[in-house]
């Protein structure tokens, strides 16, 4: 059976929880694969609703790992404060349904304390971080300063990496006006939290390898979305991880060829949060009206998101960059009512027409959306389970959608709830 991973096509938010949830009761094993606690999930499953921003999806899930792989940056107090909630809502987790790479880098309180400074000293040249610590966390991992879950097992390692980690936050901290770190308190607090978090540390790699050999179906769940990739996304406003599908094998140690569909979920118009470019965003009631019957508010910070028309060049461009083999449509039902749609088919640049995002900031911020209108439908979708549930308007937005981001709709999705999905091509299917 073929392995699936599931991507953000867009800026994130685009309803990637309840899809991950539904995939995952049909998968084995379910990875996290890249990003932080920054990243919100809301599941609703029967009468109880899930907000997940750390842990990966299936983990609500009896029956099934749950896996954080390497390429995440992880919070340890965030983790358990996240594990004890769920342990309220009856979600039982241990070392049998969780398992965490032990080359995990962890996020410590000066990452966060690194990333409101920064904020703060950047004024209106802010890029949105939600202060969590993930940019600075990244940072040292690549800096080769970073401390991970393994790390913690040994003193004498843990003060080597200490000695190193502090040296270059110190001056930092001093430039930025910031008092220096207090070594002792950080290094009680590890000491402190490591016999909770060290049973969980696993030869991930291992792990997966063995699963894929005994024919195990494994879920890859990303986090954010294609446009915040630290490569491809809109630069500088973008998260500090590769947040495309080739991520899945480097971020849990598994070989691409383990990657057998690659699932994009869109939202059937578009959401920011942040700073950034937006080329369809709307300022108006339609772009108001979005916002409150799509409840556009981040999981996590409760950030209200900015709305606009859907963009196939964008969901295009990130769909062809991923290798999307289908996208779940989600939020259909949120367009109900509307007389007129409107999607962006291209862009106009001081007179040149453009069918891609360029890189350069400059044309970015000069971007002005070509659309294409098409009529709206009064009845409701919501709820949906087949084609024929459909108002036939609904069923011509989505397929004009199809072909213009070249891609097909494998799932759509009707509602919060998971059972309100068609499913069009099974993504776990050879």
């Amino acid at each position: 059976m073929a392995n699936v991973v599931v991507v953000g096509a867009q800026w994130g938010d685009e309803g990637k929880g309840k899809i991950v949830d539904w995939l995952s009761e049909r998968a084995d094993v379910i990875a996290r694969f890249q990003g932080g606690h920054n990243a919100g999930h809301t599941l609703v499953i029967g009468e109880t609703v899930y907000k997940l921003s750390l842990l990966p999806s299936g983990i609500v899930r009896p029956g099934k790992l749950a896996v954080i792989g390497n390429g995440v940056v992880l919070d340890p107090w965030a983790l358990f404060s996240e594990i004890d909630k769920l342990a309220g809502q009856g979600v039982q987790i241990g070392t049998d349904n969780l398992m965490i790479a032990e080359n995990t880098p962890l996020i410590l309180p000066l990452h966060q304390d690194l990333d409101r400074l920064r904020e703060e000293a950047a004024g209106k040249a802010k890029i949105g971080t939600t202060g969590r610590g993930i940019g600075p966390a990244y940072e040292d991992k690549v800096g080769r300063r970073t401390i991970r879950v393994a790390d913690l097992g040994d003193e004498e390692t843990l003060d080597a990496r200490l000695d190193r980690l502090l040296a270059h936050h110190d001056p930092l901290r001093a430039g930025l006006g910031a008092t220096p770190i207090d070594r002792a308190e950080l290094r009680a607090k590890l000491l402190e939290i490591a016999p909770k978090l060290l049973p969980y540390a696993q030869p991930v790699w291992r792990i997966m390898a063995d699963a894929r050999k005994a024919g195990k179906r494994i879920l890859f769940e990303g986090a954010q979305g294609s446009l915040l990739d630290i490569d491809f996304g809109t630069y500088p406003y973008v998260t500090s991880s590769t947040t495309m599908s080739g991520m899945a094998a480097s971020g849990t140690g598994l070989g691409p060829g383990a990657i057998g569909f690659v699932l994009g979920i869109v939202k059937a118009y578009t959401t920011r949060v942040g700073e950034g470019p937006f080329p369809t965003e709307l300022h108006d009631a339609d772009g108001q009206r979005l916002g409150e019957r799509g409840h556009e508010f981040g999981t996590v910070t409760g950030r209200k998101r900015r709305c606009g028309w859907f963009d196939a060049v964008l969901v295009r461009q990130t769909c062809a960059i991923s290798g999307v083999n289908g996208i779940a449509l989600t939020k259909l039902d949120v367009l109900d009512g509307f007389k007129t749609l409107r999607i962006c088919t291209g862009y106009e640049i001081d007179g040149t027409h453009y069918d891609y995002l360029p890189t350069a900031a400059a044309l970015q911020a000069k971007v002005t959306p070509v659309y294409e209108e098409m009529p709206g439908w009064s009845e409701s979708t919501a709820g949906a389970r087949s084609w024929a549930d459909l108002p036939a308007e609904a069923i011509k937005y989505v397929r004009r959608i199809e072909e213009l981001i070249q891609c097909p709709v494998a799932l759509l999705s009707t509602s919060p709830e998971r059972d309100d999905t068609i499913l069009v091509t099974d993504p776990f299917a050879d």
